[in-house]
């Protein structure tokens, strides 16, 4: 199943899974962003919208926040002492997308439990908060250091 959204004043052609690099729009990494602006949903049976079909929205997870590569623009008038350089970064959001919504479903994923059970499943969260290391060995026996 595919569908085609609108953002940014452009259009992507996106499926479940994929990684898209959008303009920079609002959430925080982990967070779970919805796009109303769909304007075709296809698979089996293809829906095409008027502007927009209707109680279809894709759901994606914002995976970073960054900013592209600086471009320089630079103007110059021959034999007239006129220079003008300037540079720009395009400000960039990555998103994976999630799933594909119809009939005014909401996303089945809250923000953030993908990162998770990722964690999780990798063994990135401990039992015990405390610190390990030869540091927290010191700040536990405070003469152990001193000789």
């Amino acid at each position: 199943m595919f569908a085609v959204i609108r953002t940014g004043g452009k259009q992507y052609r996106v499926a479940a899974e994929d990684l898209l690099k959008v303009d920079k729009i609002e959430g925080d990494p982990g967070a779970i962003v919805q796009f109303g602006e769909v304007l075709v949903v296809g698979g089996d049976n293809v829906a095409l919208g008027a502007p927009t079909v209707s109680g279809a929205s894709v759901a994606a997870e914002v995976l970073e926040q960054g900013r592209g590569p600086k471009i320089i623009a630079f103007k110059k008038r021959r034999r007239k002492n006129s220079r003008r350089k300037r540079g720009h970064r395009q400000e960039f959001t990555l998103l994976r997308v999630t799933e594909i919504l119809t009939d005014g479903a909401k996303p089945s994923k809250p923000a953030g439990a993908r990162r998770k059970a990722r964690s999780a499943a990798a063994g990135g969260e401990s039992a015990s908060p405390e610190p390990v290391g030869p540091a927290a060995a010191a700040d536990a026996d405070p003469g152990a250091g001193t000789g």
